[in-house]
């Protein structure tokens, strides 16, 4: 197994100020790329205290890609639909650059309602957006005089400026949330997969990573495939005042994602079956569960090795945990110590979990 960072800010000026949490960022990256962490993951949300403080990882990277030596920075996940093809792959392009190749890029197609009309874009033409604009970031790196014909996107021909730094391009990530059909069409294209735990029971994820594992060697991609799994760890010495830190953080992230989520109650899409039962979904949260079915990481190194030994046992070895250590106002130190800890305690564990990707 292999173990990365994730940074999925759910706080508000009211918490912490934006640039006191791109700070802290970038102290946990620089610590975590000496400590040997694969990569540093960034979400992208607009507007919320859901992840609103990361409308553009690209930025954040870019930051961390310069503060680091090694680490690989990685996109968790940017948005097609929201983002004309031509800008978004010469963005990625400029980032796999001045990492010197070390982009790793996660597309994603959102699903938040207010997201979509704040940008103009039906949540009806999500699918076939997101399909088109991860072909043409694609084309766009790898081929010369790219015409697009897609009526959100119409152009060409242009030849993109700069190339990408790896060849043919970046590892592609698609990231699935529910979507047995997400993850076979990732794995019929030879793309990498990110997915979370966290409104999918386990065996719906066992099925979906097994669908995708199988699509993928029917469809003769002979790479192994990269499956990420996002995971929260309050993780300490101190066993009692670490699960009451994850009570409090663990509450604060289903407060804040309620109140975005909260407009599915009355919206339907036919691109995003069942998302109306979302609602439903998170007002059933219940920590105690959640810790007890291995959603959340939370205790002594002793006790969150032996969740993430049970994760593998679940999901497969070959799998990739990207962590968030800082979640919603947690105090910097209490971060910087879990990073530490899960790299001296924890990964050691797992025979290949410091090992870089090359």
């Amino acid at each position: 197994m292999r173990f990365g960072l994730t940074f999925f800010p759910v706080l508000g000026p009211g918490e912490k100020p934006a640039s006191t949490y791109y700070d802290e960022c970038l102290e946990l990256a620089r610590l975590a790329d000496g400590a040997g962490y694969e990569h540093v993951q960034v979400v992208e949300h607009y507007f919320s205290s859901y992840g609103g403080y990361s409308p553009d990882p690209v930025t954040l990277l870019t930051a961390i890609a310069a503060a680091t030596d090694r680490i690989r920075v990685t996109t968790g996940a940017v948005v097609p639909a929201f983002t004309h093809p031509i800008k978004l792959a010469g963005k990625l392009a400029m980032l796999d650059n001045l990492s010197h190749g070390r982009l790793d890029v996660g597309f994603g197609r959102a699903f938040l309602p207010e997201e979509f009309a704040a940008f103009g874009v039906p949540m009806s033409e999500s699918r076939t957006r997101f399909a088109q604009g991860v072909e043409l970031c694609r084309r766009l790196w790898t081929e010369r005089d790219v015409v697009s014909d897609h009526e959100w996107a119409a152009f060409g021909p242009v030849s993109m400026l700069p190339r990408p730094y790896q060849q043919p391009h970046p590892p592609i990530f698609v990231a699935s949330t529910t979507s047995a059909e997400s993850c076979a069409a990732a794995g019929r294209a030879g793309h990498h997969l990110q997915v979370v735990p966290t409104v999918t029971s386990r065996e719906g994820l066992q099925d979906m990573l097994a669908t995708y594992r199988q699509v993928r060697r029917d469809a003769g991609h002979d790479e192994p495939p990269r499956i990420q799994i996002k995971y929260t760890c309050y993780l300490g010495e101190d066993r009692a005042r670490v699960l009451e830190q994850a009570r409090r953080w663990e509450h604060n992230y289903i407060e804040k994602m309620t109140a975005a989520v909260s407009s599915w109650g009355a919206t339907r899409s036919a691109d995003y079956p069942g998302y109306e039962q979302l609602v439903a979904k998170v007002a059933k949260y219940d920590f105690d569960k959640s810790l007890a079915d291995n959603k959340v990481l939370a205790g002594t190194p002793e006790e969150v090795g032996d969740q993430v030994a049970t994760i593998a046992e679940w999901f497969g070895e070959d799998v990739t945990l990207s962590i968030q250590f800082n979640p919603g106002a947690l105090p910097l130190a209490d971060a910087r110590a879990a990073v530490r800890l899960f790299a001296e305690r924890v990964a050691p564990r797992f025979a290949a979990a410091t090992v870089p990707v090359v």
